[in-house]
């Protein structure tokens, strides 16, 4: 899967940044494909050790032992120490803030602003196959309604070791609905000129609004069903993966005719200062 996304983000002349999880950082097989990431010039943000979407509910010392063990993956696999990070999940809390900024993080990008988080995680519940105790494990999983309010553009999180920028996957703005490529391709297995026409609806409030578009990928956005069919119930699944690169392709196009695209790191730097011209980031989740 990763050099099928390499080598499209190359032919666009694109660098994003890759949220990586520790655990698969871990495992020596994986070394090469994670160290040609880092090598063709994208940034290395952390994706947790473990991915639990529960992590919000962990201790602030499982919080600490479960970063630092991510860090030392990550960087002992890539040759590059994070300084991003997204929740697994959209999972943060503050004690996980509070962990990023005495760990020395530029940057979070784990909120999704949405009111649709429930509904989603009520699919998820009805298509996968979980036990009493992984459903209480995931009662919180992405997210409850009021996380609908949260800030749509960067922002600030206060830590006792001073402010930690905010990069929300963004979400359309007034309405508040999704549009990272997952969703985008769900809607494309329904109709291909509406996925197009949702994203086109979706960067125009963006720029009307002044809103930076903060853009995620999902390995699953460039996987075909016949590569991962115990995945079938994740929406989006029944596309082939040549109508899903198809789609990559529209999108990456679309952000480039009206941004100018970097990586998370940059984006963050770029958050205070007058946004001219028009920018937007791209993270892909692995």
């Amino acid at each position: 899967m990763v050099p099928r996304v390499l080598r499209l983000l190359d032919k666009y002349s694109l660098r994003i940044t890759f949220f990586i999880v520790g655990q698969d950082a871990a495992f020596e097989r994986n070394a090469a494909v994670l160290r040609s990431i880092a090598a063709a010039g994208h940034e290395i943000g952390s994706h947790s050790f473990h991915h639990e979407p529960w992590l919000h509910l962990y201790s602030r010392e499982k919080i600490e032992a479960e970063l630092a063990r991510a860090e030392e993956s990550i960087e002992r696999a890539t040759g590059r120490r994070p300084r991003g990070f997204r929740g697994p999940g959209f999972s943060v809390s503050e004690a996980v803030v509070e962990v990023l900024g005495a760990r020395g993080y530029h940057y979070d990008a784990s909120t999704l602003p949405t009111f649709l988080g429930p509904l989603a995680r009520a699919y998820y519940m009805w298509t996968a196959k979980l036990d009493p105790e992984e459903k209480k494990e995931r009662a919180r999983l992405f997210g409850r309604w009021r996380d609908g309010l949260r800030p749509i553009k960067p922002w600030s999180w206060r830590t006792s070791s001073g402010p930690l920028v905010e990069l929300p996957v963004t979400t359309i703005p007034v309405v508040r609905t999704p549009f990272h490529l997952s969703y985008l391709i769900w809607l494309g297995s329904f109709s291909r000129a509406a996925a197009r026409a949702y994203l086109s609806g979706a960067l125009a409030l963006c720029r009307a609004t002044g809103t930076p578009p903060s853009f995620l990928l999902h390995p699953l956005d460039f996987v075909g069903p016949r590569e991962a069919p115990d995945l079938a119930f994740f929406p989006g699944m029944t596309q082939s993966l040549e109508e899903k690169l198809e789609l990559a392709a529209y999108v990456l196009e679309a952000f480039q005719k009206h941004y100018r695209i970097l990586t998370m790191e940059d984006f963050a730097g770029e958050q205070f200062t007058p946004l001219l011209p028009a920018t937007s980031a791209i993270g892909s989740d692995k």
